[in-house]
């Protein structure tokens, strides 16, 4: 499916119906990291899943945004093009960031909010890379070019994992505008508001990310006042697709916080 939100072209993909929960994905690839993850874990009644390829990603088109807070008034207009009201709000790294941007700006339009390995304006006290588990088949089923982004994204290292990143993380690096991503991130810093939100929020962070860390996770409790806080052990910026029996114990305790109470 697709929209035209101003000059730019969003394409998304969506399953189910019942509450909306958009979803999105983090920065290089495109809809199907996240589609893939989600769908693995969330209840498959009383939910509409929504993915949108963000702006210069996948199939959707990044003209006329300058700035990331351009990508999120996009957003927030994309969500009104649903027509379905309140939505729950999700987002993994890059997108987590977006989404407290949305948010912010737009409390009004946010069931609950989870951010999973988020992103932020910059990060402090970024681990090294650090493996956790590397088991001896894990590559038996990745095409040799395939092994190295495999290697600098996963700290737990098995053939499910390189599964995941074969069929659903590598094919959706294909489709970047690096010139429109370029433009965007010039203009990196997202006003994510200097009020609490007060809507039910989830923030999980892997202890061995060394793409954002864990630290700043922590700090947006301050933020956030009724969030759930989980930094997990033995996973990285890939937790999503590492840890995802836990994940989805804390997702499922997110939805229930934040669904309507007449759904």
């Amino acid at each position: 499916m697709e929209c035209r939100i101003n000059e730019a072209l969003v394409h998304y993909v969506e399953h189910g119906v019942g509450v909306p929960l958009v979803a999105l994905h983090g920065a290089g690839v495109d809809h199907r990291e996240i589609e893939a993850a989600i769908e693995a874990i969330v209840p498959d009644t009383r939910y509409r899943r929504i993915y949108p390829d963000l702006p210069g990603m996948g199939l959707s088109t990044a003209d006329g945004l300058t700035c990331n807070d351009d990508v999120v008034t996009l957003l927030g207009d994309f969500i009104d093009h649903l027509g379905a009201g309140p939505v729950m709000l999700l987002g993994h790294s890059y997108g987590a960031y977006l989404a407290r941007g949305v948010a912010a700006r737009r409390p009004d339009t946010v069931l609950g909010l989870a951010l999973l390995c988020p992103v932020a304006e910059r990060s402090r006290s970024v681990p090294g890379h650090e493996v956790v588990r590397q088991d001896a088949d894990a590559y038996d089923e990745l095409d040799p070019a395939q092994r190295a982004g495999f290697e600098d994204y996963f700290v737990l290292r098995t053939q499910a994992t390189a599964r995941r990143y074969r069929d659903r993380v590598a094919p959706s690096t294909a489709l970047v505008d690096e010139a429109a991503l370029g433009r965007i991130f010039a203009g990196w810093t997202v006003d994510v508001g200097s009020t609490a939100f007060s809507a039910p929020t989830l923030v999980v962070a892997g202890r061995r990310d060394s793409v954002v860390g864990y630290a700043d996770a922590a700090e947006l409790l301050e933020c956030y006042p009724h969030a759930t806080l989980a930094v997990i052990e033995d996973a990285g910026h890939a937790l999503m697709h590492e840890r995802p029996e836990l994940l989805a114990a804390l997702f499922g305790d997110w939805l229930d916080r934040a669904r309507p109470e007449d759904e």
